[in-house]
């Protein structure tokens, strides 16, 4: 298969297809992804939305216009009748009281002759000009209101001057009643005024009910503004509403529809969407995603042949590497134990009877051979570390370290080390593994003492879901620029004369903590003799513990039935 993604990762466009060829995948993807006929034509879905948002605020200007006129004519009719009109019925009234008291006292007094009867005249008199100056610093009176006002001040005066006053100074000098033809007079010229009160008083009136039936219109005007609002945003809202389902909602739906369509497994259903712009657009970018899966995919499948292969290759390499051990560990055993045998004897049969060169060259070759001897066994052992058909079970970490130490125990009453350590936990592990871990740890800390006795600290704390082991000695410790290379295999830091070993056991350890799910390195920041840290993964609670017959003797030697189980497995290791 070809990989139908050449010439379109890293953005790169392909190189042109020479004369007669097919297209590149990546023309075929443009074509097939190009946009839909008339797209760019569509509005994109701001451009409505921004329309409708335009609409909605042109009607709400003009609502808030109509409004705002509807109110102001309802505010101008209503202070015209409250503040012109209603104080000006109030004075006219007023008015037509205080002459109706002037006439009644001049009456009263013209036929009495008491003074009594002449105080409604007074307080009229007073009256009358107050109302008069009232309804003249009423603003805006009615049309002809005006004149009439000063119709009736000047009737008012006339009658007044021609009979109210004469009368009064009359009874005044005799004393007595006045009965004559003046009476007559004065009540006819009384009569003439009080008609014109009458007629100021319709004009007024008439103003009054105009002025209320343009408050009633005003009202009605204001409260039919206030509808037609209402129902225009309601509307205008609906429409809004059906617009967005239509133009935005379905075919977001639509989309939806489609790419859930392609996320079940059908890569090959094609997406196109219709509606707005930016839907159309998604729609084309999903339909781009689709296919650059679709290619992906094709890649994924070339990959994992060729993975498959790779993996055939491996398994098959290993199937000899497998081989390699066995013969290692049997057939390259057998002749090398041969020439260490019998090196070993000409060195001990032949010692002094040759020369010093002879004695010298037996030397090297019985110390080849049993350093051979030792990296075949270290190389068997780092190549068994993970190979075992047995599940990980709970192992005590103390058991393991009293193994370790029981192994090394010649080592440690050679150089004087002591050990510090406290309960160690329970541990995820193969017993085995976990020794060689502890006792890998303890020889390199007996191994690089520096001359002066081991003293070698243990020590465990909780890591979240890791348990931290911390093993510190108090030796000539570690450049931190070494903290990788001594976990390497085969890598060593000193002359091999100066200190013995085939520098493979930091190596194992790394692998066999690795193995459990742990991991391992060196503390730089110890500054006095080294510090190695390694982690394995806390057990699961539901797991059964170990049964709690102890393990370990007071003198902290394994138990004999715990030394046997450590045996047993060590054989079928070794099987």
């Amino acid at each position: 298969m070809t990989d139908v993604n050449t010439g379109l990762r890293d953005g790169q466009p392909s190189s042109p297809p020479a004369a007669g060829t097919a297209p590149a995948a990546g023309t075929a993807l443009a074509a097939r992804t190009a946009a839909p006929a008339g797209a760019a034509k569509r509005w994109p879905l701001s451009r409505f939305v921004g329309v409708v948002l335009l609409i909605l605020l042109l009607f709400s200007v003009a609502a808030v216009v109509a409004g705002g006129i509807a109110l102001l004519s309802l505010h101008d009719n209503r202070e015209r009748v409250v503040s012109t009109l209603d104080p000006a019925a109030l004075q006219v009234q007023r008015l037509d009281t205080a002459l109706v008291d002037q006439e009644t006292g001049v009456r009263g007094y013209a036929l009495s002759g008491q003074k009594d009867f002449l105080a409604p005249y007074t307080t009229g008199v007073t009256e009358e000009r107050n109302a008069i100056q009232a309804l003249q610093a009423v603003k805006q009176l009615p049309p002809g209101a005006a004149a009439d006002l000063a119709s009736v001040a000047a009737q008012a005066h006339y009658w007044r001057t021609h009979y109210a006053e004469p009368t009064i100074a009359q009874v005044s000098r005799t004393g007595k009643p006045v009965v004559s033809p003046d009476i007559l007079t004065g009540k006819a010229d009384f009569d003439a005024l009080r008609a014109k009160v009458a007629v100021l008083q319709a004009d007024i009136a008439d103003a009054r009910a105009h002025a209320i039936a343009a408050l009633n219109d005003s009202s009605a005007t204001l409260d039919a503004v206030f509808i037609a609002v209402a129902i225009g945003l309601a509307a205008i809202v609906v429409l809004l509403a059906l617009g967005l389902r239509t133009t935005a909602i379905r075919p977001l739906h639509r989309l939806a529809a489609e790419a859930r369509r392609v996320a079940d497994g059908d890569f090959e259903h094609e997406v196109v969407v219709g509606g707005p712009r930016e839907v159309t657009d998604l729609a084309a970018d999903v339909n781009r995603m689709r296919e650059r899966i679709l290619q992906e995919l094709a890649a994924s499948r070339d990959a994992n042949i060729v993975l498959q292969a790779h993996a055939e290759e491996l398994e098959r390499s290993n199937s000899e590497l497998e081989q390699f051990a066995y013969v290692a560990s049997h057939d390259l055993q057998e002749p090398l134990r041969k020439v260490a045998s019998f090196t070993q004897l000409l060195q001990r049969r032949y010692a002094g009877q040759l020369d010093a060169r002879a004695d010298q060259y037996i030397e090297f070759a019985a110390d080849g051979a049993k350093r051979m001897q030792a990296l075949i066994n270290d190389l068997l052992q780092y190549s068994r570390v993970g190979r075992s058909a047995r599940e990980p079970a709970l192992v005590s970490s103390d058991a393991a370290l009293a193994q370790a130490r029981n192994n090394l125990a010649t080592a440690m009453g050679e150089t004087g080390a002591t050990i510090e350590a406290g309960h160690l936990p329970l541990v995820l592990a193969e017993l085995t593994l976990l020794t060689a871990v502890f006792q890998n740890l303890l020889s390199n800390a007996l191994k690089f003492s520096g001359g002066k006795p081991p003293r070698i600290v243990i020590t465990t704390s909780r890591d979240g879901r890791f348990w931290l082991f911390s093993f510190a000695d108090n030796g000539i410790g570690i450049d931190p620029e070494y903290a990788e290379r001594i976990f390497v295999i085969f890598q060593r830091l000193h002359e091999r004369t100066a200190y013995p070993g085939t520098g493979i056991g930091l190596a194992m350890t790394r692998k066999i903590v690795e193995y459990f799910g742990g991991r391992i390195w060196l503390d730089t920041t110890c500054t006095e003799g080294s510090r190695f840290l390694f982690t394995l993964p806390v057990p699961d609670e539901t797991l059964n513990p170990p049964p709690e017959d102890p393990v370990l003797e007071p003198s902290g030697r394994l138990t004999r039935e715990a030394a046997d189980a450590l045996l047993r497995q060590e054989e079928e290791a070794d099987d």
